[in-house]
């Protein structure tokens, strides 16, 4: 493990501290409680992954998967079960391969997300991750419904040395990715990040704003690799699946930013809304820097859920 990712690790295993002690706590007494594996032993496993939020599509699928391996591999001890639970949870929750394919290609990325989430600074640190890589980063201020929206985008772009476009207070979004393509397609740039508006308690206009903005991006850069990321603040727990789910019907989710993660006993959403709405979590945020956005990793995150260090991991 990287220094960097260390450092981010041990915050991520203090952030989840609350989670973990709901979680956590109850499985030991669980798989020391029990002395044979029967249908109680499962439902109180399924009592604990509800109350941390796991929710219930994933927690079925978690638990269906542990009978079949217990079965399987017959398991007679419910401690053994421990492992398998730990793993089933990772496999729910694996990115999969092609996640970030728009780093490595021409691309637009779209982010959506209601106001007071980190949508604008997740944006910002996205913009300093990649330019860190490499990357030529052009910003679209397209988030023209809050007034101070421009100015810390600037202020974020000035930090991560990239360039911003629009940013004026009420100027048609739509307008602004039009004119941050033009600039996007001049300068050769690899990836155009797109700050959106988030209002969600007006969700038809939202849909025609989004809309209408995906008709510019078809017509303008049609070679271009699209990516539409939700951002989701960790601490709403439920309420933010609801949002999730309310942006999926206005937009083509590809993945999950969640921001937050640094004080919430609801950690296990990040399982729920992967399980939920089949869309990946891809970075998790655990603070206020720029090294605080971190791509998700499902073992760094069940590892730091359950406090297996890297080193003693059973996987």
């Amino acid at each position: 493990m990287g220094e960097e990712k260390k450092g981010f690790f041990s915050r991520l295993v203090k952030g989840l501290t609350k989670t973990r002690d709901n979680i956590v706590a109850g499985f030991d007494s669980i798989f020391s409680g029990f002395s044979n594996i029967d249908d109680d032993f499962y439902e109180e496993i399924e009592e604990i992954l509800i109350m941390g939020d796991i929710g219930i599509h994933a927690t079925s699928s978690i638990i269906e998967e542990l009978k079949q391996k217990v079965k399987e591999q017959h398991i007679k001890e419910p401690g053994e079960c421990k492992e398998l639970l730990i793993n089933s949870i990772k496999e729910q929750m694996d990115v999969g391969e092609t996640a970030y394919r728009f780093e490595n290609e021409t691309s637009i990325v779209l982010i959506v997300g209601v106001n007071g989430v980190g949508k604008t600074t997740s944006v910002g640190k996205l913009a300093g991750k990649l330019k860190a890589q490499g990357k030529k980063v052009i910003l679209a201020a397209a988030d023209t419904f809050r007034a101070a929206a421009g100015e810390q985008l600037a202020e974020w772009a000035n930090r991560a040395g990239v360039e911003v476009i629009g940013g004026q207070e009420g100027a048609d979004p739509a307008s602004v990715i039009y004119d941050a393509v033009a600039a996007a397609k001049a300068r050769n740039a690899d990836v155009l990040l797109c700050d959106t508006a988030g209002r969600l308690h007006n969700k038809k206009n939202l849909m025609e704003e989004l809309k209408k903005i995906n008709r510019i991006l078809e017509k303008e850069y049609p070679d271009a690799y699209r990516e539409t990321l939700v951002v989701l603040d960790g601490t709403t727990g439920q309420n933010a699946l609801v949002q999730a789910r309310q942006f999926a019907e206005a937009a083509e989710l590809t993945g999950i930013i969640l921001t937050k993660l640094d004080g919430t006993a609801k950690g296990g959403i990040a399982v729920a809304i992967q399980s939920e709405l089949g869309v990946p979590v891809k970075y998790i945020g655990v603070g206020e820097t720029i090294d605080d956005l971190q791509k998700f990793d499902a073992d760094d995150f069940v590892n730091a859920l359950f406090h297996i260090q890297e080193e003693d991991s059973v996987c």
